[in-house]
């Protein structure tokens, strides 16, 4: 009787989950969920969604839009939505990040991969703010946690038990596709919830976050502190200039792109001013201080701590590097809300008369624990047979692309080559600036942005045939598009994007804008 019974139960348990997801999505609000709050549950059949701080999202397939709150501690409040396919769902999950400071879920990648048949999920990391402002943090360290590390861990397993809900199955394989900060908790899941997904996608990871901030503090100083230092926008391009003329060709071809900047070793001391000071020149100043903002930061041994910015796209440091004024940077403003709000706890912190060494030292011991994902040691996720694609755009303004070849080659060291091999990929990105876009072709598959030739959606449609097919990825197409006048876009430069220490060099003939004209060889 009692065996009959269970079998009854089983029978009834799979027949609810097929009502509810053919009857009701409204029904998913009842859902009891540990230390969660479902606020909505609706389906979205108009094919539009508007919602906070997002252009109206358009062509969308119908779907059920489930939103609530995570709240593991007494002061967590983290805002997540999971929205599910009505029709063709693909069987797979993705998760979204954030970046800066987050304070948001990012809509736009989320319908983009709904249209594509995922399952999806987003959250705010614990907090709504701008991306560049940190006063949510000032007195929270609960909430520096959640921004460090639960929040995205939490959604995930939350959003899986929603899928599981509403389709009466699990999820056949999970991923996560995130730049920037996103990159960090990308390492982060990899390092820390190795189980949370299959395979994860990570741009321009913030992973060393703690000098990552350090090294604001140093790139602001070195050019706010004697205002003679102080190098405007206005002087960029002359820079740049400069930096291509000495390195653009070591690739076999002049095109506007260094292939390796940390092979460039171009003097900044061409730039000096033989007369007047005119937006063509450097004051020996102003040249010392570029020099430091390519070295990077140094403890008082020289020991560098965080790498500096490369060569060769140097007008793209108008926002993040120099700003508008000096201190107006982008990077000086990180640099202000991390130490006021999460680090000292003092609003009236100064960057200027910080103590550079000191200011890192406190930044290391107080925030590495939550912000940092810089553990080499992938084992665990390995073991499982998670995959792990990377990629930094060698021009990034905001995050220096050889931090990432340094997290990379920890792990190589850690780990040994050949396991390496066998589950992770760098992919360093010529011409691209933070996440996408730069002179060079920025477009390919990151994000769910498309390219041109070959697989439509490049290292994310690579990273799902490696998971799912193990089918190693290779060589990558990348796309750079140019508006057109009826608002369209086309493609107008192609080229290889290749596994990392691989460059792509020109063949000596051939169209310099088709990737077919060039080869991945080894340095």
């Amino acid at each position: 009787m009692l065996r009959t019974l269970a079998v009854l139960a089983t029978a009834l348990t799979a027949q609810s989950f097929v009502q509810l997801h053919a009857a009701d999505c409204a029904a998913l609000k009842q859902l009891a969920l540990q230390n969660t709050t479902i606020t909505l549950a609706e389906p979205v059949t108009s094919g539009t969604l508007t919602v906070p701080n997002t252009p109206p999202l358009e062509k969308l397939p119908s779907f059920c839009r489930v939103a609530g709150v995570l709240h593991p501690t007494t002061d967590s409040i983290i805002h997540f939505e999971v929205w599910l396919p009505d029709q063709d769902w693909n069987g797979r999950f993705l998760g979204t990040g954030n970046g800066g400071f987050a304070g948001s879920i990012y809509f736009r990648q989320m319908g983009g991969y709904l249209m594509r048949g995922f399952a999806v999920a987003g959250s705010d990391a614990g907090h709504r703010a701008e991306a560049g402002d940190a006063s949510w943090a000032f007195g929270h360290p609960e909430k520096v946690k959640d921004f460090g590390w639960r929040a995205v861990h939490l959604t995930a397993e939350i959003a899986k038990q929603i899928i599981q809900a509403y389709y009466g199955k699990p999820q056949s394989k999970a991923y996560f596709d995130a730049c920037s900060d996103g990159g960090r908790e990308a390492l982060m899941e990899a390092q820390r919830f190795p189980d949370d997904y299959d395979g994860i996608l990570a741009g321009a990871p913030a992973n060393n976050w703690s000098h990552l901030i350090g090294a604001a503090v140093s790139a602001t100083q070195s050019l706010t502190a004697d205002p003679r230092s102080y190098i405007s926008d206005l002087k960029l391009p002359a820079i740049q200039k400069a930096s291509l003329a000495a390195c653009d060709a070591l690739d076999g071809l002049k095109d506007g792109m260094i292939a390796d900047p940390s092979q460039c070793h171009f003097d900044p001391s061409v730039l000096l001013c033989k007369g007047d000071d005119s937006p063509d020149c450097l004051t020996q100043p102003q040249i010392d201080a570029l020099k430091s903002l390519y070295a990077g930061v140094k403890d008082r041994n020289g020991a560098t701590l965080f790498p500096g910015l490369t060569m060769g796209d140097e007008t793209a440091w108008s926002i993040w590097v120099v700003g508008e004024g000096p201190g107006a940077s982008a990077a000086a403003q990180y640099a202000l809300n991390d130490f006021r709000y999460i680090v000292t706890g003092d609003p009236k912190w100064n960057v200027l008369t910080a103590d550079l060494d000191a200011s890192i030292e406190q930044s290391t011991w107080k925030t590495a624990a939550d912000l940092d994902s810089t553990d080499p040691d992938l084992n665990r996720f390995a073991a499982r047979g998670g995959k792990l694609i990377v990629y930094h755009g060698w021009n990034d303004p905001a995050i220096s692309p050889l931090n990432t070849i340094s997290y990379y080659q920890s792990v190589r060291q850690k780990m040994g080559a050949e396991k390496v091999d066998s589950f992770t990929r760098l992919y360093m990105a010529p011409g691209v600036e933070h996440c996408v876009g730069g002179p060079g072709p920025s477009a390919f598959g990151q994000l769910g942005v498309p390219t041109a030739k070959g697989s439509k959606f490049g290292l994310f449609d690579a990273l799902e045939d490696w998971v799912e097919k193990d089918s190693p990825p290779g060589d990558i197409v990348a796309t750079k598009y140019s508006s057109q006048e009826t608002g369209g876009t086309k493609a107008v430069m192609t080229r290889p994007l290749c596994p990392y220490p691989k460059v792509a060099k020109y063949n000596g003939s051939g169209d310099p804008n088709d990737a077919a004209s060039f080869a991945c060889v080894a340095p």
